[in-house]
C-alpha cells in the first residue's frame, strides 16, 4: 500500500510541473516579443541597404557590415552628437540631483513659511503640459542670449525636472529618523553640513534612482534639444541627429539602426551600474 502511494506521488510530479512549465514558456514567448524590436534593430544595423528591405523581419544578417557604424559615427556626425548628448545628460542629471535634493531636504526638515502653499504649487506644476510653456520659455532663453547653445538645453531640461524630483527627495528624507540629525547638531554640525555629509549619503538609493531616470530621460530627449538648437546643427543630440539620415529622396535606414544601437548602449550601461541602488530605493519605498 505504501509502495503504491509513493509511486502515485512520483507519477503525479510531472503533471504538477506542467502548469508551471506552460507559464514559463508563455513568459519566454512574451519576453521575446518584447525584445524583438531591439533585436531587429541590432540585426538591421549590420545589414546592407538592399538586405534591409529584402530580409524583412529576419534577425540574422547575411554578413556583418561594420561600415554602418563607421558611417553613422563619422559621416553622420554621431561623434559630435554623442559628445553633445553626454554633456547635456550628465550636466542636467547633476543639476537636478543637487538642486532637488537641497529643496527636498529644506522642505522636509525646516518650517518654511507657506510650506503648504509651496507644496500645493509644486504639485500643480506637475500637471501643467509642457506645450503651454515652450513659447514663454523660448522667449526667455532668447532674451538671455542662450539660444542655440547647449546651456539652453541644459537649463530648460533641468528646470522642468526639479519639481517632481524635489518631491521624491522630500518623501525620502521624511522617512529618515531625526535622531541622527539631532545628534549631529549636538556635535556642532551646521544645517548645510548635515545635508552634505549625513543626509545626502543616507539618500544614496534615491540619488541613484533620480540619476538613472534623469539620465535616461535626458539622453533620449528630442523636443527640447530640437527647439533650442535648431539654428546650430553642430549642437544636435543623438535623438535629433538621427533625423539627419532622413532625406527627401532616400533614408539611410541601416545607419539609423546603427545610430540607435549606439544611443541605447550607454543607457544600458548606466542601468546595470545603478540597478542595485534603484532596487534598494524601490524596496525602501514599499516597506515605508
Amino acid at each position: 500500500m505504501a509502495v503504491s502511494l509513493i509511486g502515485r506521488r512520483v507519477s503525479d510530479r510531472p503533471l504538477r510541473r506542467l502548469p508551471m512549465l506552460l507559464v514559463h514558456l508563455l513568459l519566454i514567448g512574451l519576453g521575446f516579443l518584447y525584445l524583438y524590436p531591439f533585436l531587429w534593430v541590432l540585426a538591421s544595423s549590420f545589414k546592407s541597404p538592399g538586405e534591409f528591405f529584402e530580409a524583412g523581419p529576419s534577425l540574422i544578417p547575411a554578413a556583418l557590415r561594420w561600415d554602418n557604424y563607421s558611417d553613422a559615427w563619422n559621416i553622420g556626425h554621431f561623434s559630435t552628437y554623442f559628445l553633445n548628448t553626454v554633456i547635456v545628460a550628465v550636466s542636467v542629471t547633476s543639476l537636478v540631483i543637487l538642486i532637488s535634493s537641497m529643496a527636498g531636504f529644506v522642505l522636509a526638515r525646516t518650517a518654511v513659511p507657506g510650506r503648504t502653499v509651496i507644496l500645493g504649487g509644486m504639485v500643480a506644476l506637475m500637471f501643467l503640459p509642457g506645450g503651454y510653456t515652450i513659447i514663454p520659455t523660448f522667449e526667455l532663453v532668447q532674451k538671455l542670449g542662450l539660444l542655440n547653445t547647449l546651456w539652453a538645453v541644459i537649463l530648460v531640461q533641468a528646470a522642468g525636472a526639479l519639481v517632481f524630483n524635489a518631491l521624491l527627495f522630500l518623501g525620502y528624507f521624511l522617512t529618515i529618523g531625526r535622531e541622527i540629525e539631532e545628534a549631529a547638531r549636538v556635535d556642532g554640525a551646521s544645517f548645510p553640513r548635515i545635508y552634505a555629509q549625513i543626509m545626502l549619503p543616507l539618500a544614496r538609493p534615491m540619488v541613484a534612482t533620480v540619476a538613472l531616470f534623469q539620465f535616461m530621460t535626458n539622453w533620449n530627449s528630442f523636443w527640447i534639444p530640437l527647439v533650442f538648437t535648431l539654428g546650430n546643427p553642430s549642437l544636435r543630440t543623438l535623438a535629433v541627429g538621427m533625423y539627419a539620415f532622413v532625406g527627401e529622396n532616400s533614408t539611410g535606414w541601416t545607419a539609423i539602426c546603427a545610430g540607435a544601437v549606439m544611443s541605447i548602449l550607454p543607457i544600458l550601461l548606466v542601468f546595470f551600474l545603478l540597478q542595485r541602488h534603484f532596487i534598494e530605493a524601490v524596496a525602501g519605498a514599499i516597506k515605508g
